[in-house]
């Protein structure tokens, strides 16, 4: 983070210690998450077995709910592209997505309403808030800038860890908020774990796919093509590994197969098969990089089978067989993409700054397809069809959480692309299909190296000099 303070010595000496309103935000944080962490709710009127009680969130309890989905679900991403940017916007938003953040604790720990018994939510909050107080502390401790002895060893372990906690926060982010959800409606114990643990990994997994497909069609080109490898070389990798997990742990070896592990399992073998084919057919005879179509061949047959799965409930039979569809949508648009609109090339333009409208169709169905699972656990079902909620309406929605989340990572996205990589000057070459350009063999060769300079560089970069930071200090909104 840049700072017009150059270092402690510029500081006039009666200011030199006095305390930062950052570190008194990153002070409050852990002092306060400490003190309410030994707070413990009332529990009297949950009734027996029950993990809840009957009575209904109230407002406060709703305020908690919007404040952290506004500071950990948006502000905070929002800042970590900032951050990227080495941005003069970060530090104020951070600053405030935090005292937000604080702000929704207080609340979580101060509500009527409803009643929850001992639960991961409430457990897992005191280790978030501690690791927004460590990003915090940090954030202060680079942005003093500090020249005394001894400090450049700290700042080098400093920068890259702040870093690494930064981009780590809306992963961690988004496991709490679904533990929230999970424990608002006293869901996933005892004998539903196995099978709600199931449905929202495999969900989230659905979701991490289609951002990190999104991720590198807008701005991981040139990251791609350092490496030296094709984008299924990584999926293929990532499907044989998951299959073999799947295959030793969805059925407990040794015991009888009771409902659908034999499903389950078979499904965990031909994702390790195919992912090992995958990873064969991903290199030319000369080691360079090639495309195939194995990756969306196994979304394709997984969807098949999950739209297969034998259920108790109508609602839950419609809510999977509609999953199964969208994901063998998923892959079916996938092999359509590479085979026919790409031609097996990596993307329409060599700098990747081109994309055809058809690429976001399969990314956007793996975000919907993991919405889809995650809600269609064995509560949700029951409690939608004692409410007399169809299963189209409950589509729908699950569907608009989808364009949502999907609109605000290409938002995310074009922050960093606009700011981080210079824009093309106009540029005349040759056109393919549509009047794309195919193989990139007209794009300006400085545009290019500027986009590979660029490209989530900042991902992985330390901390640059002073006139490197000076100069990136006004970078914002573009």
């Amino acid at each position: 983070m840049s700072s017009p303070l150059r270092g402690a010595v510029a500081r006039p000496p009666s200011l030199r210690h006095a305390p930062n309103s950052s570190t008194l935000i990153a002070l409050t944080i852990l002092c306060a998450a400490s003190r309410t962490a030994a707070h413990e709710h009332h529990t009297e009127e949950i009734p027996e077995g029950m993990a809840v009680s009957a009575e209904p969130l109230d407002t406060i309890l709703w305020i908690h709910i919007g404040i952290q989905i506004l500071s950990f679900g948006v502000i905070f991403p929002t800042g970590m592209v900032l951050g990227i940017l080495r941005s003069r916007f970060h530090v104020p938003l951070q600053v405030f997505g935090a005292c937000l953040a604080l702000l929704g604790y207080f609340l979580g720990h101060a509500h009527g309403g409803r009643q929850f018994a001992p639960n991961i939510h409430a457990s897992v909050s005191f280790g978030v808030m501690l690791l927004l107080a460590v990003q915090v502390g940090l954030g202060v401790y680079l942005k003093l800038h500090l020249v005394r002895a001894g400090q450049a060893a700290v700042r080098k372990w400093a920068v890259p860890l702040h870093g690494i906690l930064g981009k780590a926060l809306p992963i961690v982010s988004w496991v709490q908020m679904l533990f929230g959800g999970i424990t608002a409606l006293g869901f996933c114990r005892e004998d539903h774990f196995g099978q709600c643990l199931a449905h929202f990994i495999m969900g989230s997994a659905f979701i991490a796919y289609g951002i990190l497909l999104t991720i590198l069609l807008l701005v991981g080109q040139a990251w791609l093509r350092r490496t030296g490898r094709s984008q299924e070389f990584f999926d293929s990798a990532v499907i044989a590994a998951w299959g073999c997990v799947n295959t030793f742990t969805e059925h407990k070896w040794g015991g009888p197969w009771v409902k659908n592990d034999l499903q389950h399992t078979s499904m965990g073998i031909v994702w390790w098969c195919a992912g090992l084919a995958g990873l064969w057919l991903s290199r030319k005879r000369d080691g360079g990089p090639k495309r195939n179509v194995i990756p969306g061949f196994v979304l394709l047959l997984t969807g098949y089978a999950m739209s297969s799965h034998p259920q108790s409930l109508h609602i839950s039979t419609m809510v999977h067989t509609v999953f199964g569809y969208t994901l063998m949508a998923a892959g079916l648009t996938r092999m359509i993409e590479i085979a026919f609109i790409l031609r097996d090339a990596a993307n329409f333009s060599e700098d990747g700054t081109d994309q055809s409208s058809f690429q976001y169709v399969p990314m956007f169905l793996l975000y919907a397809s993991g919405f889809l699972f995650m809600g269609a656990t064995e509560e949700q079902m029951a409690l939608l069809a004692s409410a007399g909620v169809s299963h189209v309406s409950y589509i729908l929605i699950l569907y608009s959480f989808a364009f949502l989340l999907f609109l605000f990572v290409c938002m995310l996205l074009h922050l960093y692309a606009v700011n981080a990589m210079p824009a093309a000057p106009n540029r005349t070459s040759s056109s393919g299909t549509n009047g794309h350009v195919i193989g990139g063999a007209g794009v300006d060769a400085r545009h290019v190296r500027d986009a590979e300079e660029f490209e989530l560089e900042g991902l992985m970069s330390g901390d640059e000099d002073e006139e490197s930071t000076k100069k990136e200090r006004g970078v914002g909104f573009k």
